[in-house]
């Protein structure tokens, strides 16, 4: 199995995609509300900033900045992931979900890039802003409902 390092940095400013497995699915958009309970839940609990954010169908994409003295987004992401799963109804799944208890909805892992200026974290936000026009679901960001875009401007 790969061994993945991921740098701990307090208070750092990081980037996210977020995969569910079946790639082709619209379980996040049609769900939504489920995901904005589960990120407004594990927020309360364990604070971060979101400075940009869209939810496509089967993908997202994130910036967040956590708390000085903090590094933890791994927990935050993996408390996120289990509170929308189990919302949902349970599908089939492989042998190694079951064994690792899982529902076997999200990839197991996640893409993160820390952000190391201003430049970088206005490339980053635009991204998450402009990835719905990307994939062709709209023509303008504004036109996305699923998107802090609305929330930024």
């Amino acid at each position: 199995m790969a061994s993945y390092i991921r740098p701990k940095v307090p208070g750092a400013c990081v980037f996210f995609t977020v995969n569910l497995a079946n790639r082709g699915a619209r379980t996040l958009v049609e769900h939504v509300d489920v995901l904005r309970e589960a990120v407004r839940v594990t927020k309360a609990e364990r604070p971060f900033r979101i400075d940009a954010w869209v939810v496509l169908p089967d993908h997202m994409h994130a910036v967040w900045a956590l708390p000085e003295g903090d590094h933890d987004f791994s927990t935050r992401w993996s408390v996120i992931k289990a509170r929308f799963s189990r919302a949902m109804p349970h599908t089939p799944r492989r042998r190694s979900h079951g064994e690792r208890r899982e529902h076997g909805l999200w990839q197991r892992r996640f893409w993160e890039r820390h952000i190391r200026n201003d430049v970088d974290w206005a490339n980053h936000v635009n991204y998450c802003w402009i990835n719905p026009v990307k994939h062709g679901y709209v023509e303008r960001p504004e036109d996305w409902p699923y998107s802090s875009y609305h929330r930024d401007r």
